[in-house]
C-alpha cells in the first residue's frame, strides 16, 4: 500500500481505515464477508435472549424429532432443541478466537514490523525459528499443548494466540520490508528519531490493513482449528453447546437425523 502522508509528515492511521473502508465498499466479496463476520457476531452477543428452548435441557419425549414449528432445526439423539443449541454453539468458539487473533496480531504484527526495520542477525535467526514454528503442523501442536498443560479456555487462547502469531510475524515483516525504504522512513531516521516512534507513527499505520486482512483470515481459520479441537473432545466439554462437540455427538445419527449435523456444521 503506498504510503499516506500527513501535512506533518507522519501517516495517520485513520486514513489507512478509510481507505481499508472504501475499498470493502467496493468489493461486494469484502462486503459479503465483513456482513458474515458482523452476523455471527451479533448472533452470538444476542443468542441467550432469542433461543426458544434451553440448550442443555433433555426431553425423552422430542428424540430425533424433525424441523418443526415447534423446533426449528429439529432435535438430537437426546431431545435438545438444535436451532437453540446452534445459537448459543458459537459464543464460546467466537469468543476464544476473537481474544485470540487481538493476541496473535498485536504482538506478531508488533514483532513483524521490528524485525523488518531492524534486519541483520536478530532478523535471520528469529524468521529461521519462525520457519521451524510453521513446519510443526498446527493440529499436531494444540493437541500436544492440550494433553501436556489442559484444555481451560485461557490455555487454548494462549495458544492460538501464540500458534497464529508465529504466521502473522511473517506477513507484518514483508509488509515492513516495502515500506522500510520509502523516503518518510529514511527521514525520520536521519531526524534520530527511535525505533518506539518509528514503529508507532511510520510503520505501523501502513501495514495496519495489511495486519486486518491477516487477521481476518487467521480468524476463519483459528475457528474451524477450535471448532476440530471441540470435536475432538480437547475444546469445549459437554454439555455446553458448541459446534465442533454437536457435530462429534451427532455424527453416528447422520443417516435417520441429519438436521442436527448439518446445521452446526454450516456455521
Amino acid at each position: 500500500m503506498a504510503a499516506i502522508p500527513t501535512t506533518d509528515g507522519h501517516h495517520a492511521a485513520p486514513n489507512v481505515l478509510v481507505t481499508i473502508w472504501q475499498n470493502l465498499r467496493c468489493s461486494p466479496s469484502g462486503s459479503i464477508g465483513l456482513l458474515i463476520v458482523a452476523a455471527h457476531l451479533i448472533l452470538a452477543v444476542i443468542s441467550p435472549w432469542i433461543v426458544p428452548h434451553d440448550p442443555t435441557a433433555f426431553d425423552s419425549q422430542a428424540i430425533l424429532q424433525a424441523p418443526s414449528a415447534t423446533y426449528l432445526f429439529g432435535t438430537d439423539h437426546l431431545g435438545r432443541d438444535v436451532f437453540s443449541r446452534t445459537l448459543m454453539g458459537g459464543q464460546i468458539a467466537l469468543m476464544v478466537t476473537m481474544i485470540s487473533i487481538v493476541i496473535s496480531v498485536a504482538w506478531g504484527g508488533l514483532l513483524g514490523i521490528l524485525l523488518g526495520l531492524m534486519g541483520g542477525w536478530l532478523d535471520e535467526a528469529i524468521m529461521r525459528l519462525v520457519d521451524a514454528i510453521r513446519a510443526i503442523p498446527e493440529m499436531l501442536f494444540l493437541l500436544l499443548i492440550a494433553g501436556i498443560v489442559g484444555t481451560e479456555n485461557g490455555i487454548l487462547i494462549l495458544a492460538l494466540g501464540f500458534l497464529y502469531g508465529v504466521e502473522v510475524i511473517r506477513i507484518a515483516r514483508s509488509a515492513t520490508l516495502s515500506v522500510v525504504a520509502q523516503d518518510f522512513v529514511l527521514a525520520a531516521r536521519a531526524r534520530g528519531e527511535s525505533r518506539r516512534t518509528i514503529v508507532l507513527r511510520e510503520l505501523l499505520p501502513n501495514v495496519f490493513d495489511v495486519l486486518l486482512v491477516e487477521g481476518a483470515l487467521r480468524w476463519s481459520y483459528m475457528l474451524l482449528v477450535f471448532s476440530a479441537l471441540s470435536f475432538l473432545g480437547f475444546g469445549v466439554t459437554p454439555p455446553t453447546p458448541d459446534w465442533g462437540v454437536m457435530i462429534a455427538q451427532n455424527r453416528t445419527t447422520f443417516g435417520i437425523a441429519p438436521w442436527a449435523t448439518f446445521f452446526p456444521s454450516c456455521d
